[in-house]
Parts: C-alpha cells; sequence; structure tokens
C-alpha cells in the first residue's frame, strides 16, 4: 500500500505540530507495510526530493503567500505525476490550496483528510473561502478529527458527521531522546526543585498574556520555552508589570525539552481560542506524568486534560481562575503528584503513536476495499 501525504510545508523545512503528526503516522504505518511520500511546498526548494526518516519528501517552491497559504505553479503537475503510484491521497487540512489543487486535478483515489483545526483567524477570507472548502470536504472519501470533542463543536465538520470519524493524534515516546540527568540537574539548579513548563510556539492563540496576567505576585518558577511573533510583547509586558519569576528560554533542542519536561513540576497550557485544536505540548506533559492546567475551548486539549483527574481545567481568558488553579497544584503536591500519574496512564491509553497509526491502517484498508467493491 502507498500513501502519499500532502501539506503546505514539512521537515525539513518545518518542524510544527502538524508537520509532526505526519512525521508520526508515516513512521507508525510503516510497521504495516505502509510506503509513504510527502508532496510539500518550500520557498526555497532548491532540491526536488530528500529523504527524511526513510521516506520521501518531494519538494515544490512556493511562489507567493496569502493569509498564510503558500501557492505554487509546480505543484499541480508534480501533484499528478505522484499520485499515479499512490493508493490513497492523505490530505491535510486547513491549507486552502489543497483545495484548489484536488478539485483542479480530478485524482479518482481513495482520499482522506485529517482536520487539523477550524480556520479562526481569517473570518473575513473565510466568508470567500467556504464554498470551495465545503466542496471539498464533500469530494473527499473521509474526515479524520483528531479528538471527539473538536468533531462535536466544529460547524464545518457538522455537516460532513456521516464521513467523520476520530483519530486522536498519538506519540512515539521512544523516538524522543532518552532523559539527561545532568541537564535534569542543571535546569532543577536554575529554577528550582518545582516550576511549571510551558512549551509551543510564542503565538496570539497560546494565551501567555492571560498567564503572565495571572503571575502577577505570584512566588513559583514559570518556564516558557518556545519562540514566536508575540515573543516581543509577552516579554515587555512581564518587564512592565515587573515580573521576575517568569524566565524566557527562547527555542531549545530536544534533548533539552525532554529534560525540561522530566525536571518541571506541572505542564501549564493556556490556549483560549478554537486555533489550538488538540496541544501536542500538552500531550507531551502527560506522557512524561505531569499534572495538566489547560483550558476549556472545546477541543482537544480537554480530551487530553480531563478536569479533576489528569489536571485542572479552567475557563478560557481567565486569569483569576488560572490563577487559582496554579496555587492549587502548588500548595497541593500529593494531589499533583497523583494527577500527573493519571495523566501518564491516560497517554498510555489513548495516545500512543502506535495506536494512531493502527488506526490510520484500518482506515486506509477501508478505503481500498470500497474502492474494490465499485
Amino acid at each position: 500500500m502507498k500513501v502519499l501525504h500532502f501539506y503546505k510545508t514539512y521537515f525539513p523545512d518545518d518542524v510544527g505540530g502538524v508537520q509532526q503528526v505526519i512525521n508520526q503516522v508515516i513512521r507508525g504505518t510503516e510497521n504495516f507495510g505502509v510506503s509513504s511520500e510527502v508532496l510539500a511546498l518550500s520557498p526555497s526548494a532548491v532540491e526536488r526530493t530528500v529523504v527524511v526518516d526513510g521516506h520521501q519528501v518531494h519538494r515544490c517552491r512556493s511562489l507567493f503567500e496569502v493569509a498564510s497559504t503558500p501557492f505554487s505553479a509546480s505543484a499541480f503537475l508534480r501533484f499528478r505525476e505522484l499520485a499515479k503510484t499512490a493508493d490513497i491521497i492523505h490530505y491535510h487540512f486547513p491549507y486552502p490550496f489543497t483545495d484548489l489543487l484536488h478539485l483542479c486535478c480530478r485524482i479518482e483515489k481513495p482520499s482522506v483528510v485529517t482536520y487539523h483545526s477550524d480556520i479562526v483567524k481569517q473570518k473575513k477570507l473565510l466568508k470567500l473561502y467556504r464554498p470551495l472548502q465545503n466542496k471539498f470536504l464533500k469530494s473527499v472519501d473521509r474526515i479524520v478529527a483528531t479528538s471527539p470533542n473538536y468533531l462535536k463543536t466544529s460547524n464545518v465538520l457538522k455537516d460532513f458527521r456521516e464521513k467523520a470519524s476520530v483519530i486522536p493524534i498519538g506519540l512515539d515516546k521512544d523516538s524522543y531522546p532518552a532523559t539527561d540527568n545532568r541537564r535534569c540537574d542543571y535546569w532543577r539548579d536554575l529554577f528550582g526543585e518545582r516550576f511549571f513548563l510551558f512549551v509551543g510556539v510564542l503565538r496570539y492563540y497560546k494565551g501567555l498574556h492571560i498567564l503572565i496576567e495571572a503571575a502577577v505576585n505570584s512566588i513559583y518558577p514559570i518556564v516558557i520555552v518556545g519562540a514566536g511573533p508575540v515573543e516581543a510583547d509577552l516579554k515587555s509586558r512581564v518587564m512592565e508589570l515587573g515580573l521576575t519569576n517568569i524566565h524566557f528560554l527562547g527555542a531549545v533542542d530536544e534533548e533539552d525539552k525532554v529534560a525540561l519536561l522530566n525536571a518541571c513540576y506541572a505542564l501549564i497550557f493556556p490556549s483560549h481560542l478554537r486555533s489550538e485544536a488538540f496541544g501536542i505540548s500538552l500531550l507531551e506533559g502527560a506522557m512524561y506524568g505531569k499534572p495538566l492546567i489547560s483550558s476549556e475551548i472545546g477541543t482537544g486539549t480537554t480530551y487530553i486534560n480531563i478536569h479533576d483527574e489528569t489536571g485542572l481545567v479552567v475557563p478560557p481568558s481567565d486569569s483569576s481562575s488560572l490563577r487559582s488553579a496554579m496555587d492549587f497544584l502548588w500548595t497541593n503536591s500529593q494531589k499533583g503528584l497523583q494527577m500527573g500519574e493519571r495523566a501518564e496512564a491516560r497517554y498510555w491509553a489513548l495516545f500512543t503513536a502506535d495506536r494512531m497509526a493502527e488506526s490510520y491502517y484500518s482506515l486506509y484498508q477501508e478505503l481500498l476495499a470500497e474502492k474494490q467493491r465499485y
């Protein structure tokens, strides 16, 4: 079985959450005999094809970008060529250029869309795009939501329930670097035996401005890992408030990220908008047995983190409730330890890469069986 994945960017050009999911799906389904390739766009695609983790990545040059959507003229021809030898086409949504590519090329192969998120920010453009979006989603064979929460609350997916299913995102813990105790000790020496940790790209929907407001007059260390568009604004706000217990580390390598995940006391994830459709970093916190704090935004974050079981869930954009949750965990360490243990147990039960890969393989088989019947 051969599967062609298509998304706007991929390794090695981009290492975001969707790209990580694609990589985990490819590596996991390989164990079931699935051969996968990726077609993606690149702003500087000197090489047409590279090899990443044993699979081929075909890159087309991006000519221009509109509302975070890169476009490529060469992608049409390359997509047609690669689709000829593929058994299944696997798209990753949202990426409006995908819709155009799929409908224009008219490839009659079984198709599946992993629906990572609604389009939240570009509301005006969404009105123009919606007819194309609906036509695309209507034309594909299967749509996969990454959590039952998102399938239930998405205004888009409610119109396609008959072809939608849920496959939660899974992570392969063995693919992460081994824990380096010396690095863990380094971070504990720097921030103390207990500290709150945030990991992620510093974007508008991550709710870090809410975290900063919640931290006023607090005593516990808060470590923020990542870089991004709102980084300067966040640092400016911390300085304005005179907070000395919030520490910005910027981007760190995987070894230090694992060390910080091991060393921290709890993982805090204050995303307050539906743009946060799942929460890979939140799942990483569960994977490393940490109590979790997140907001109820009707997405996968509350499928990972169950209130008062694996951590605490607070209303979005509510700095007072967020502060109360942090205070509670800080003063109830035994409760926090128990929550962390349950968070890790939930990861092993629902969110492993093996479980995700097996589910996708079963879906691929269903699609091929349906094609043979007709």
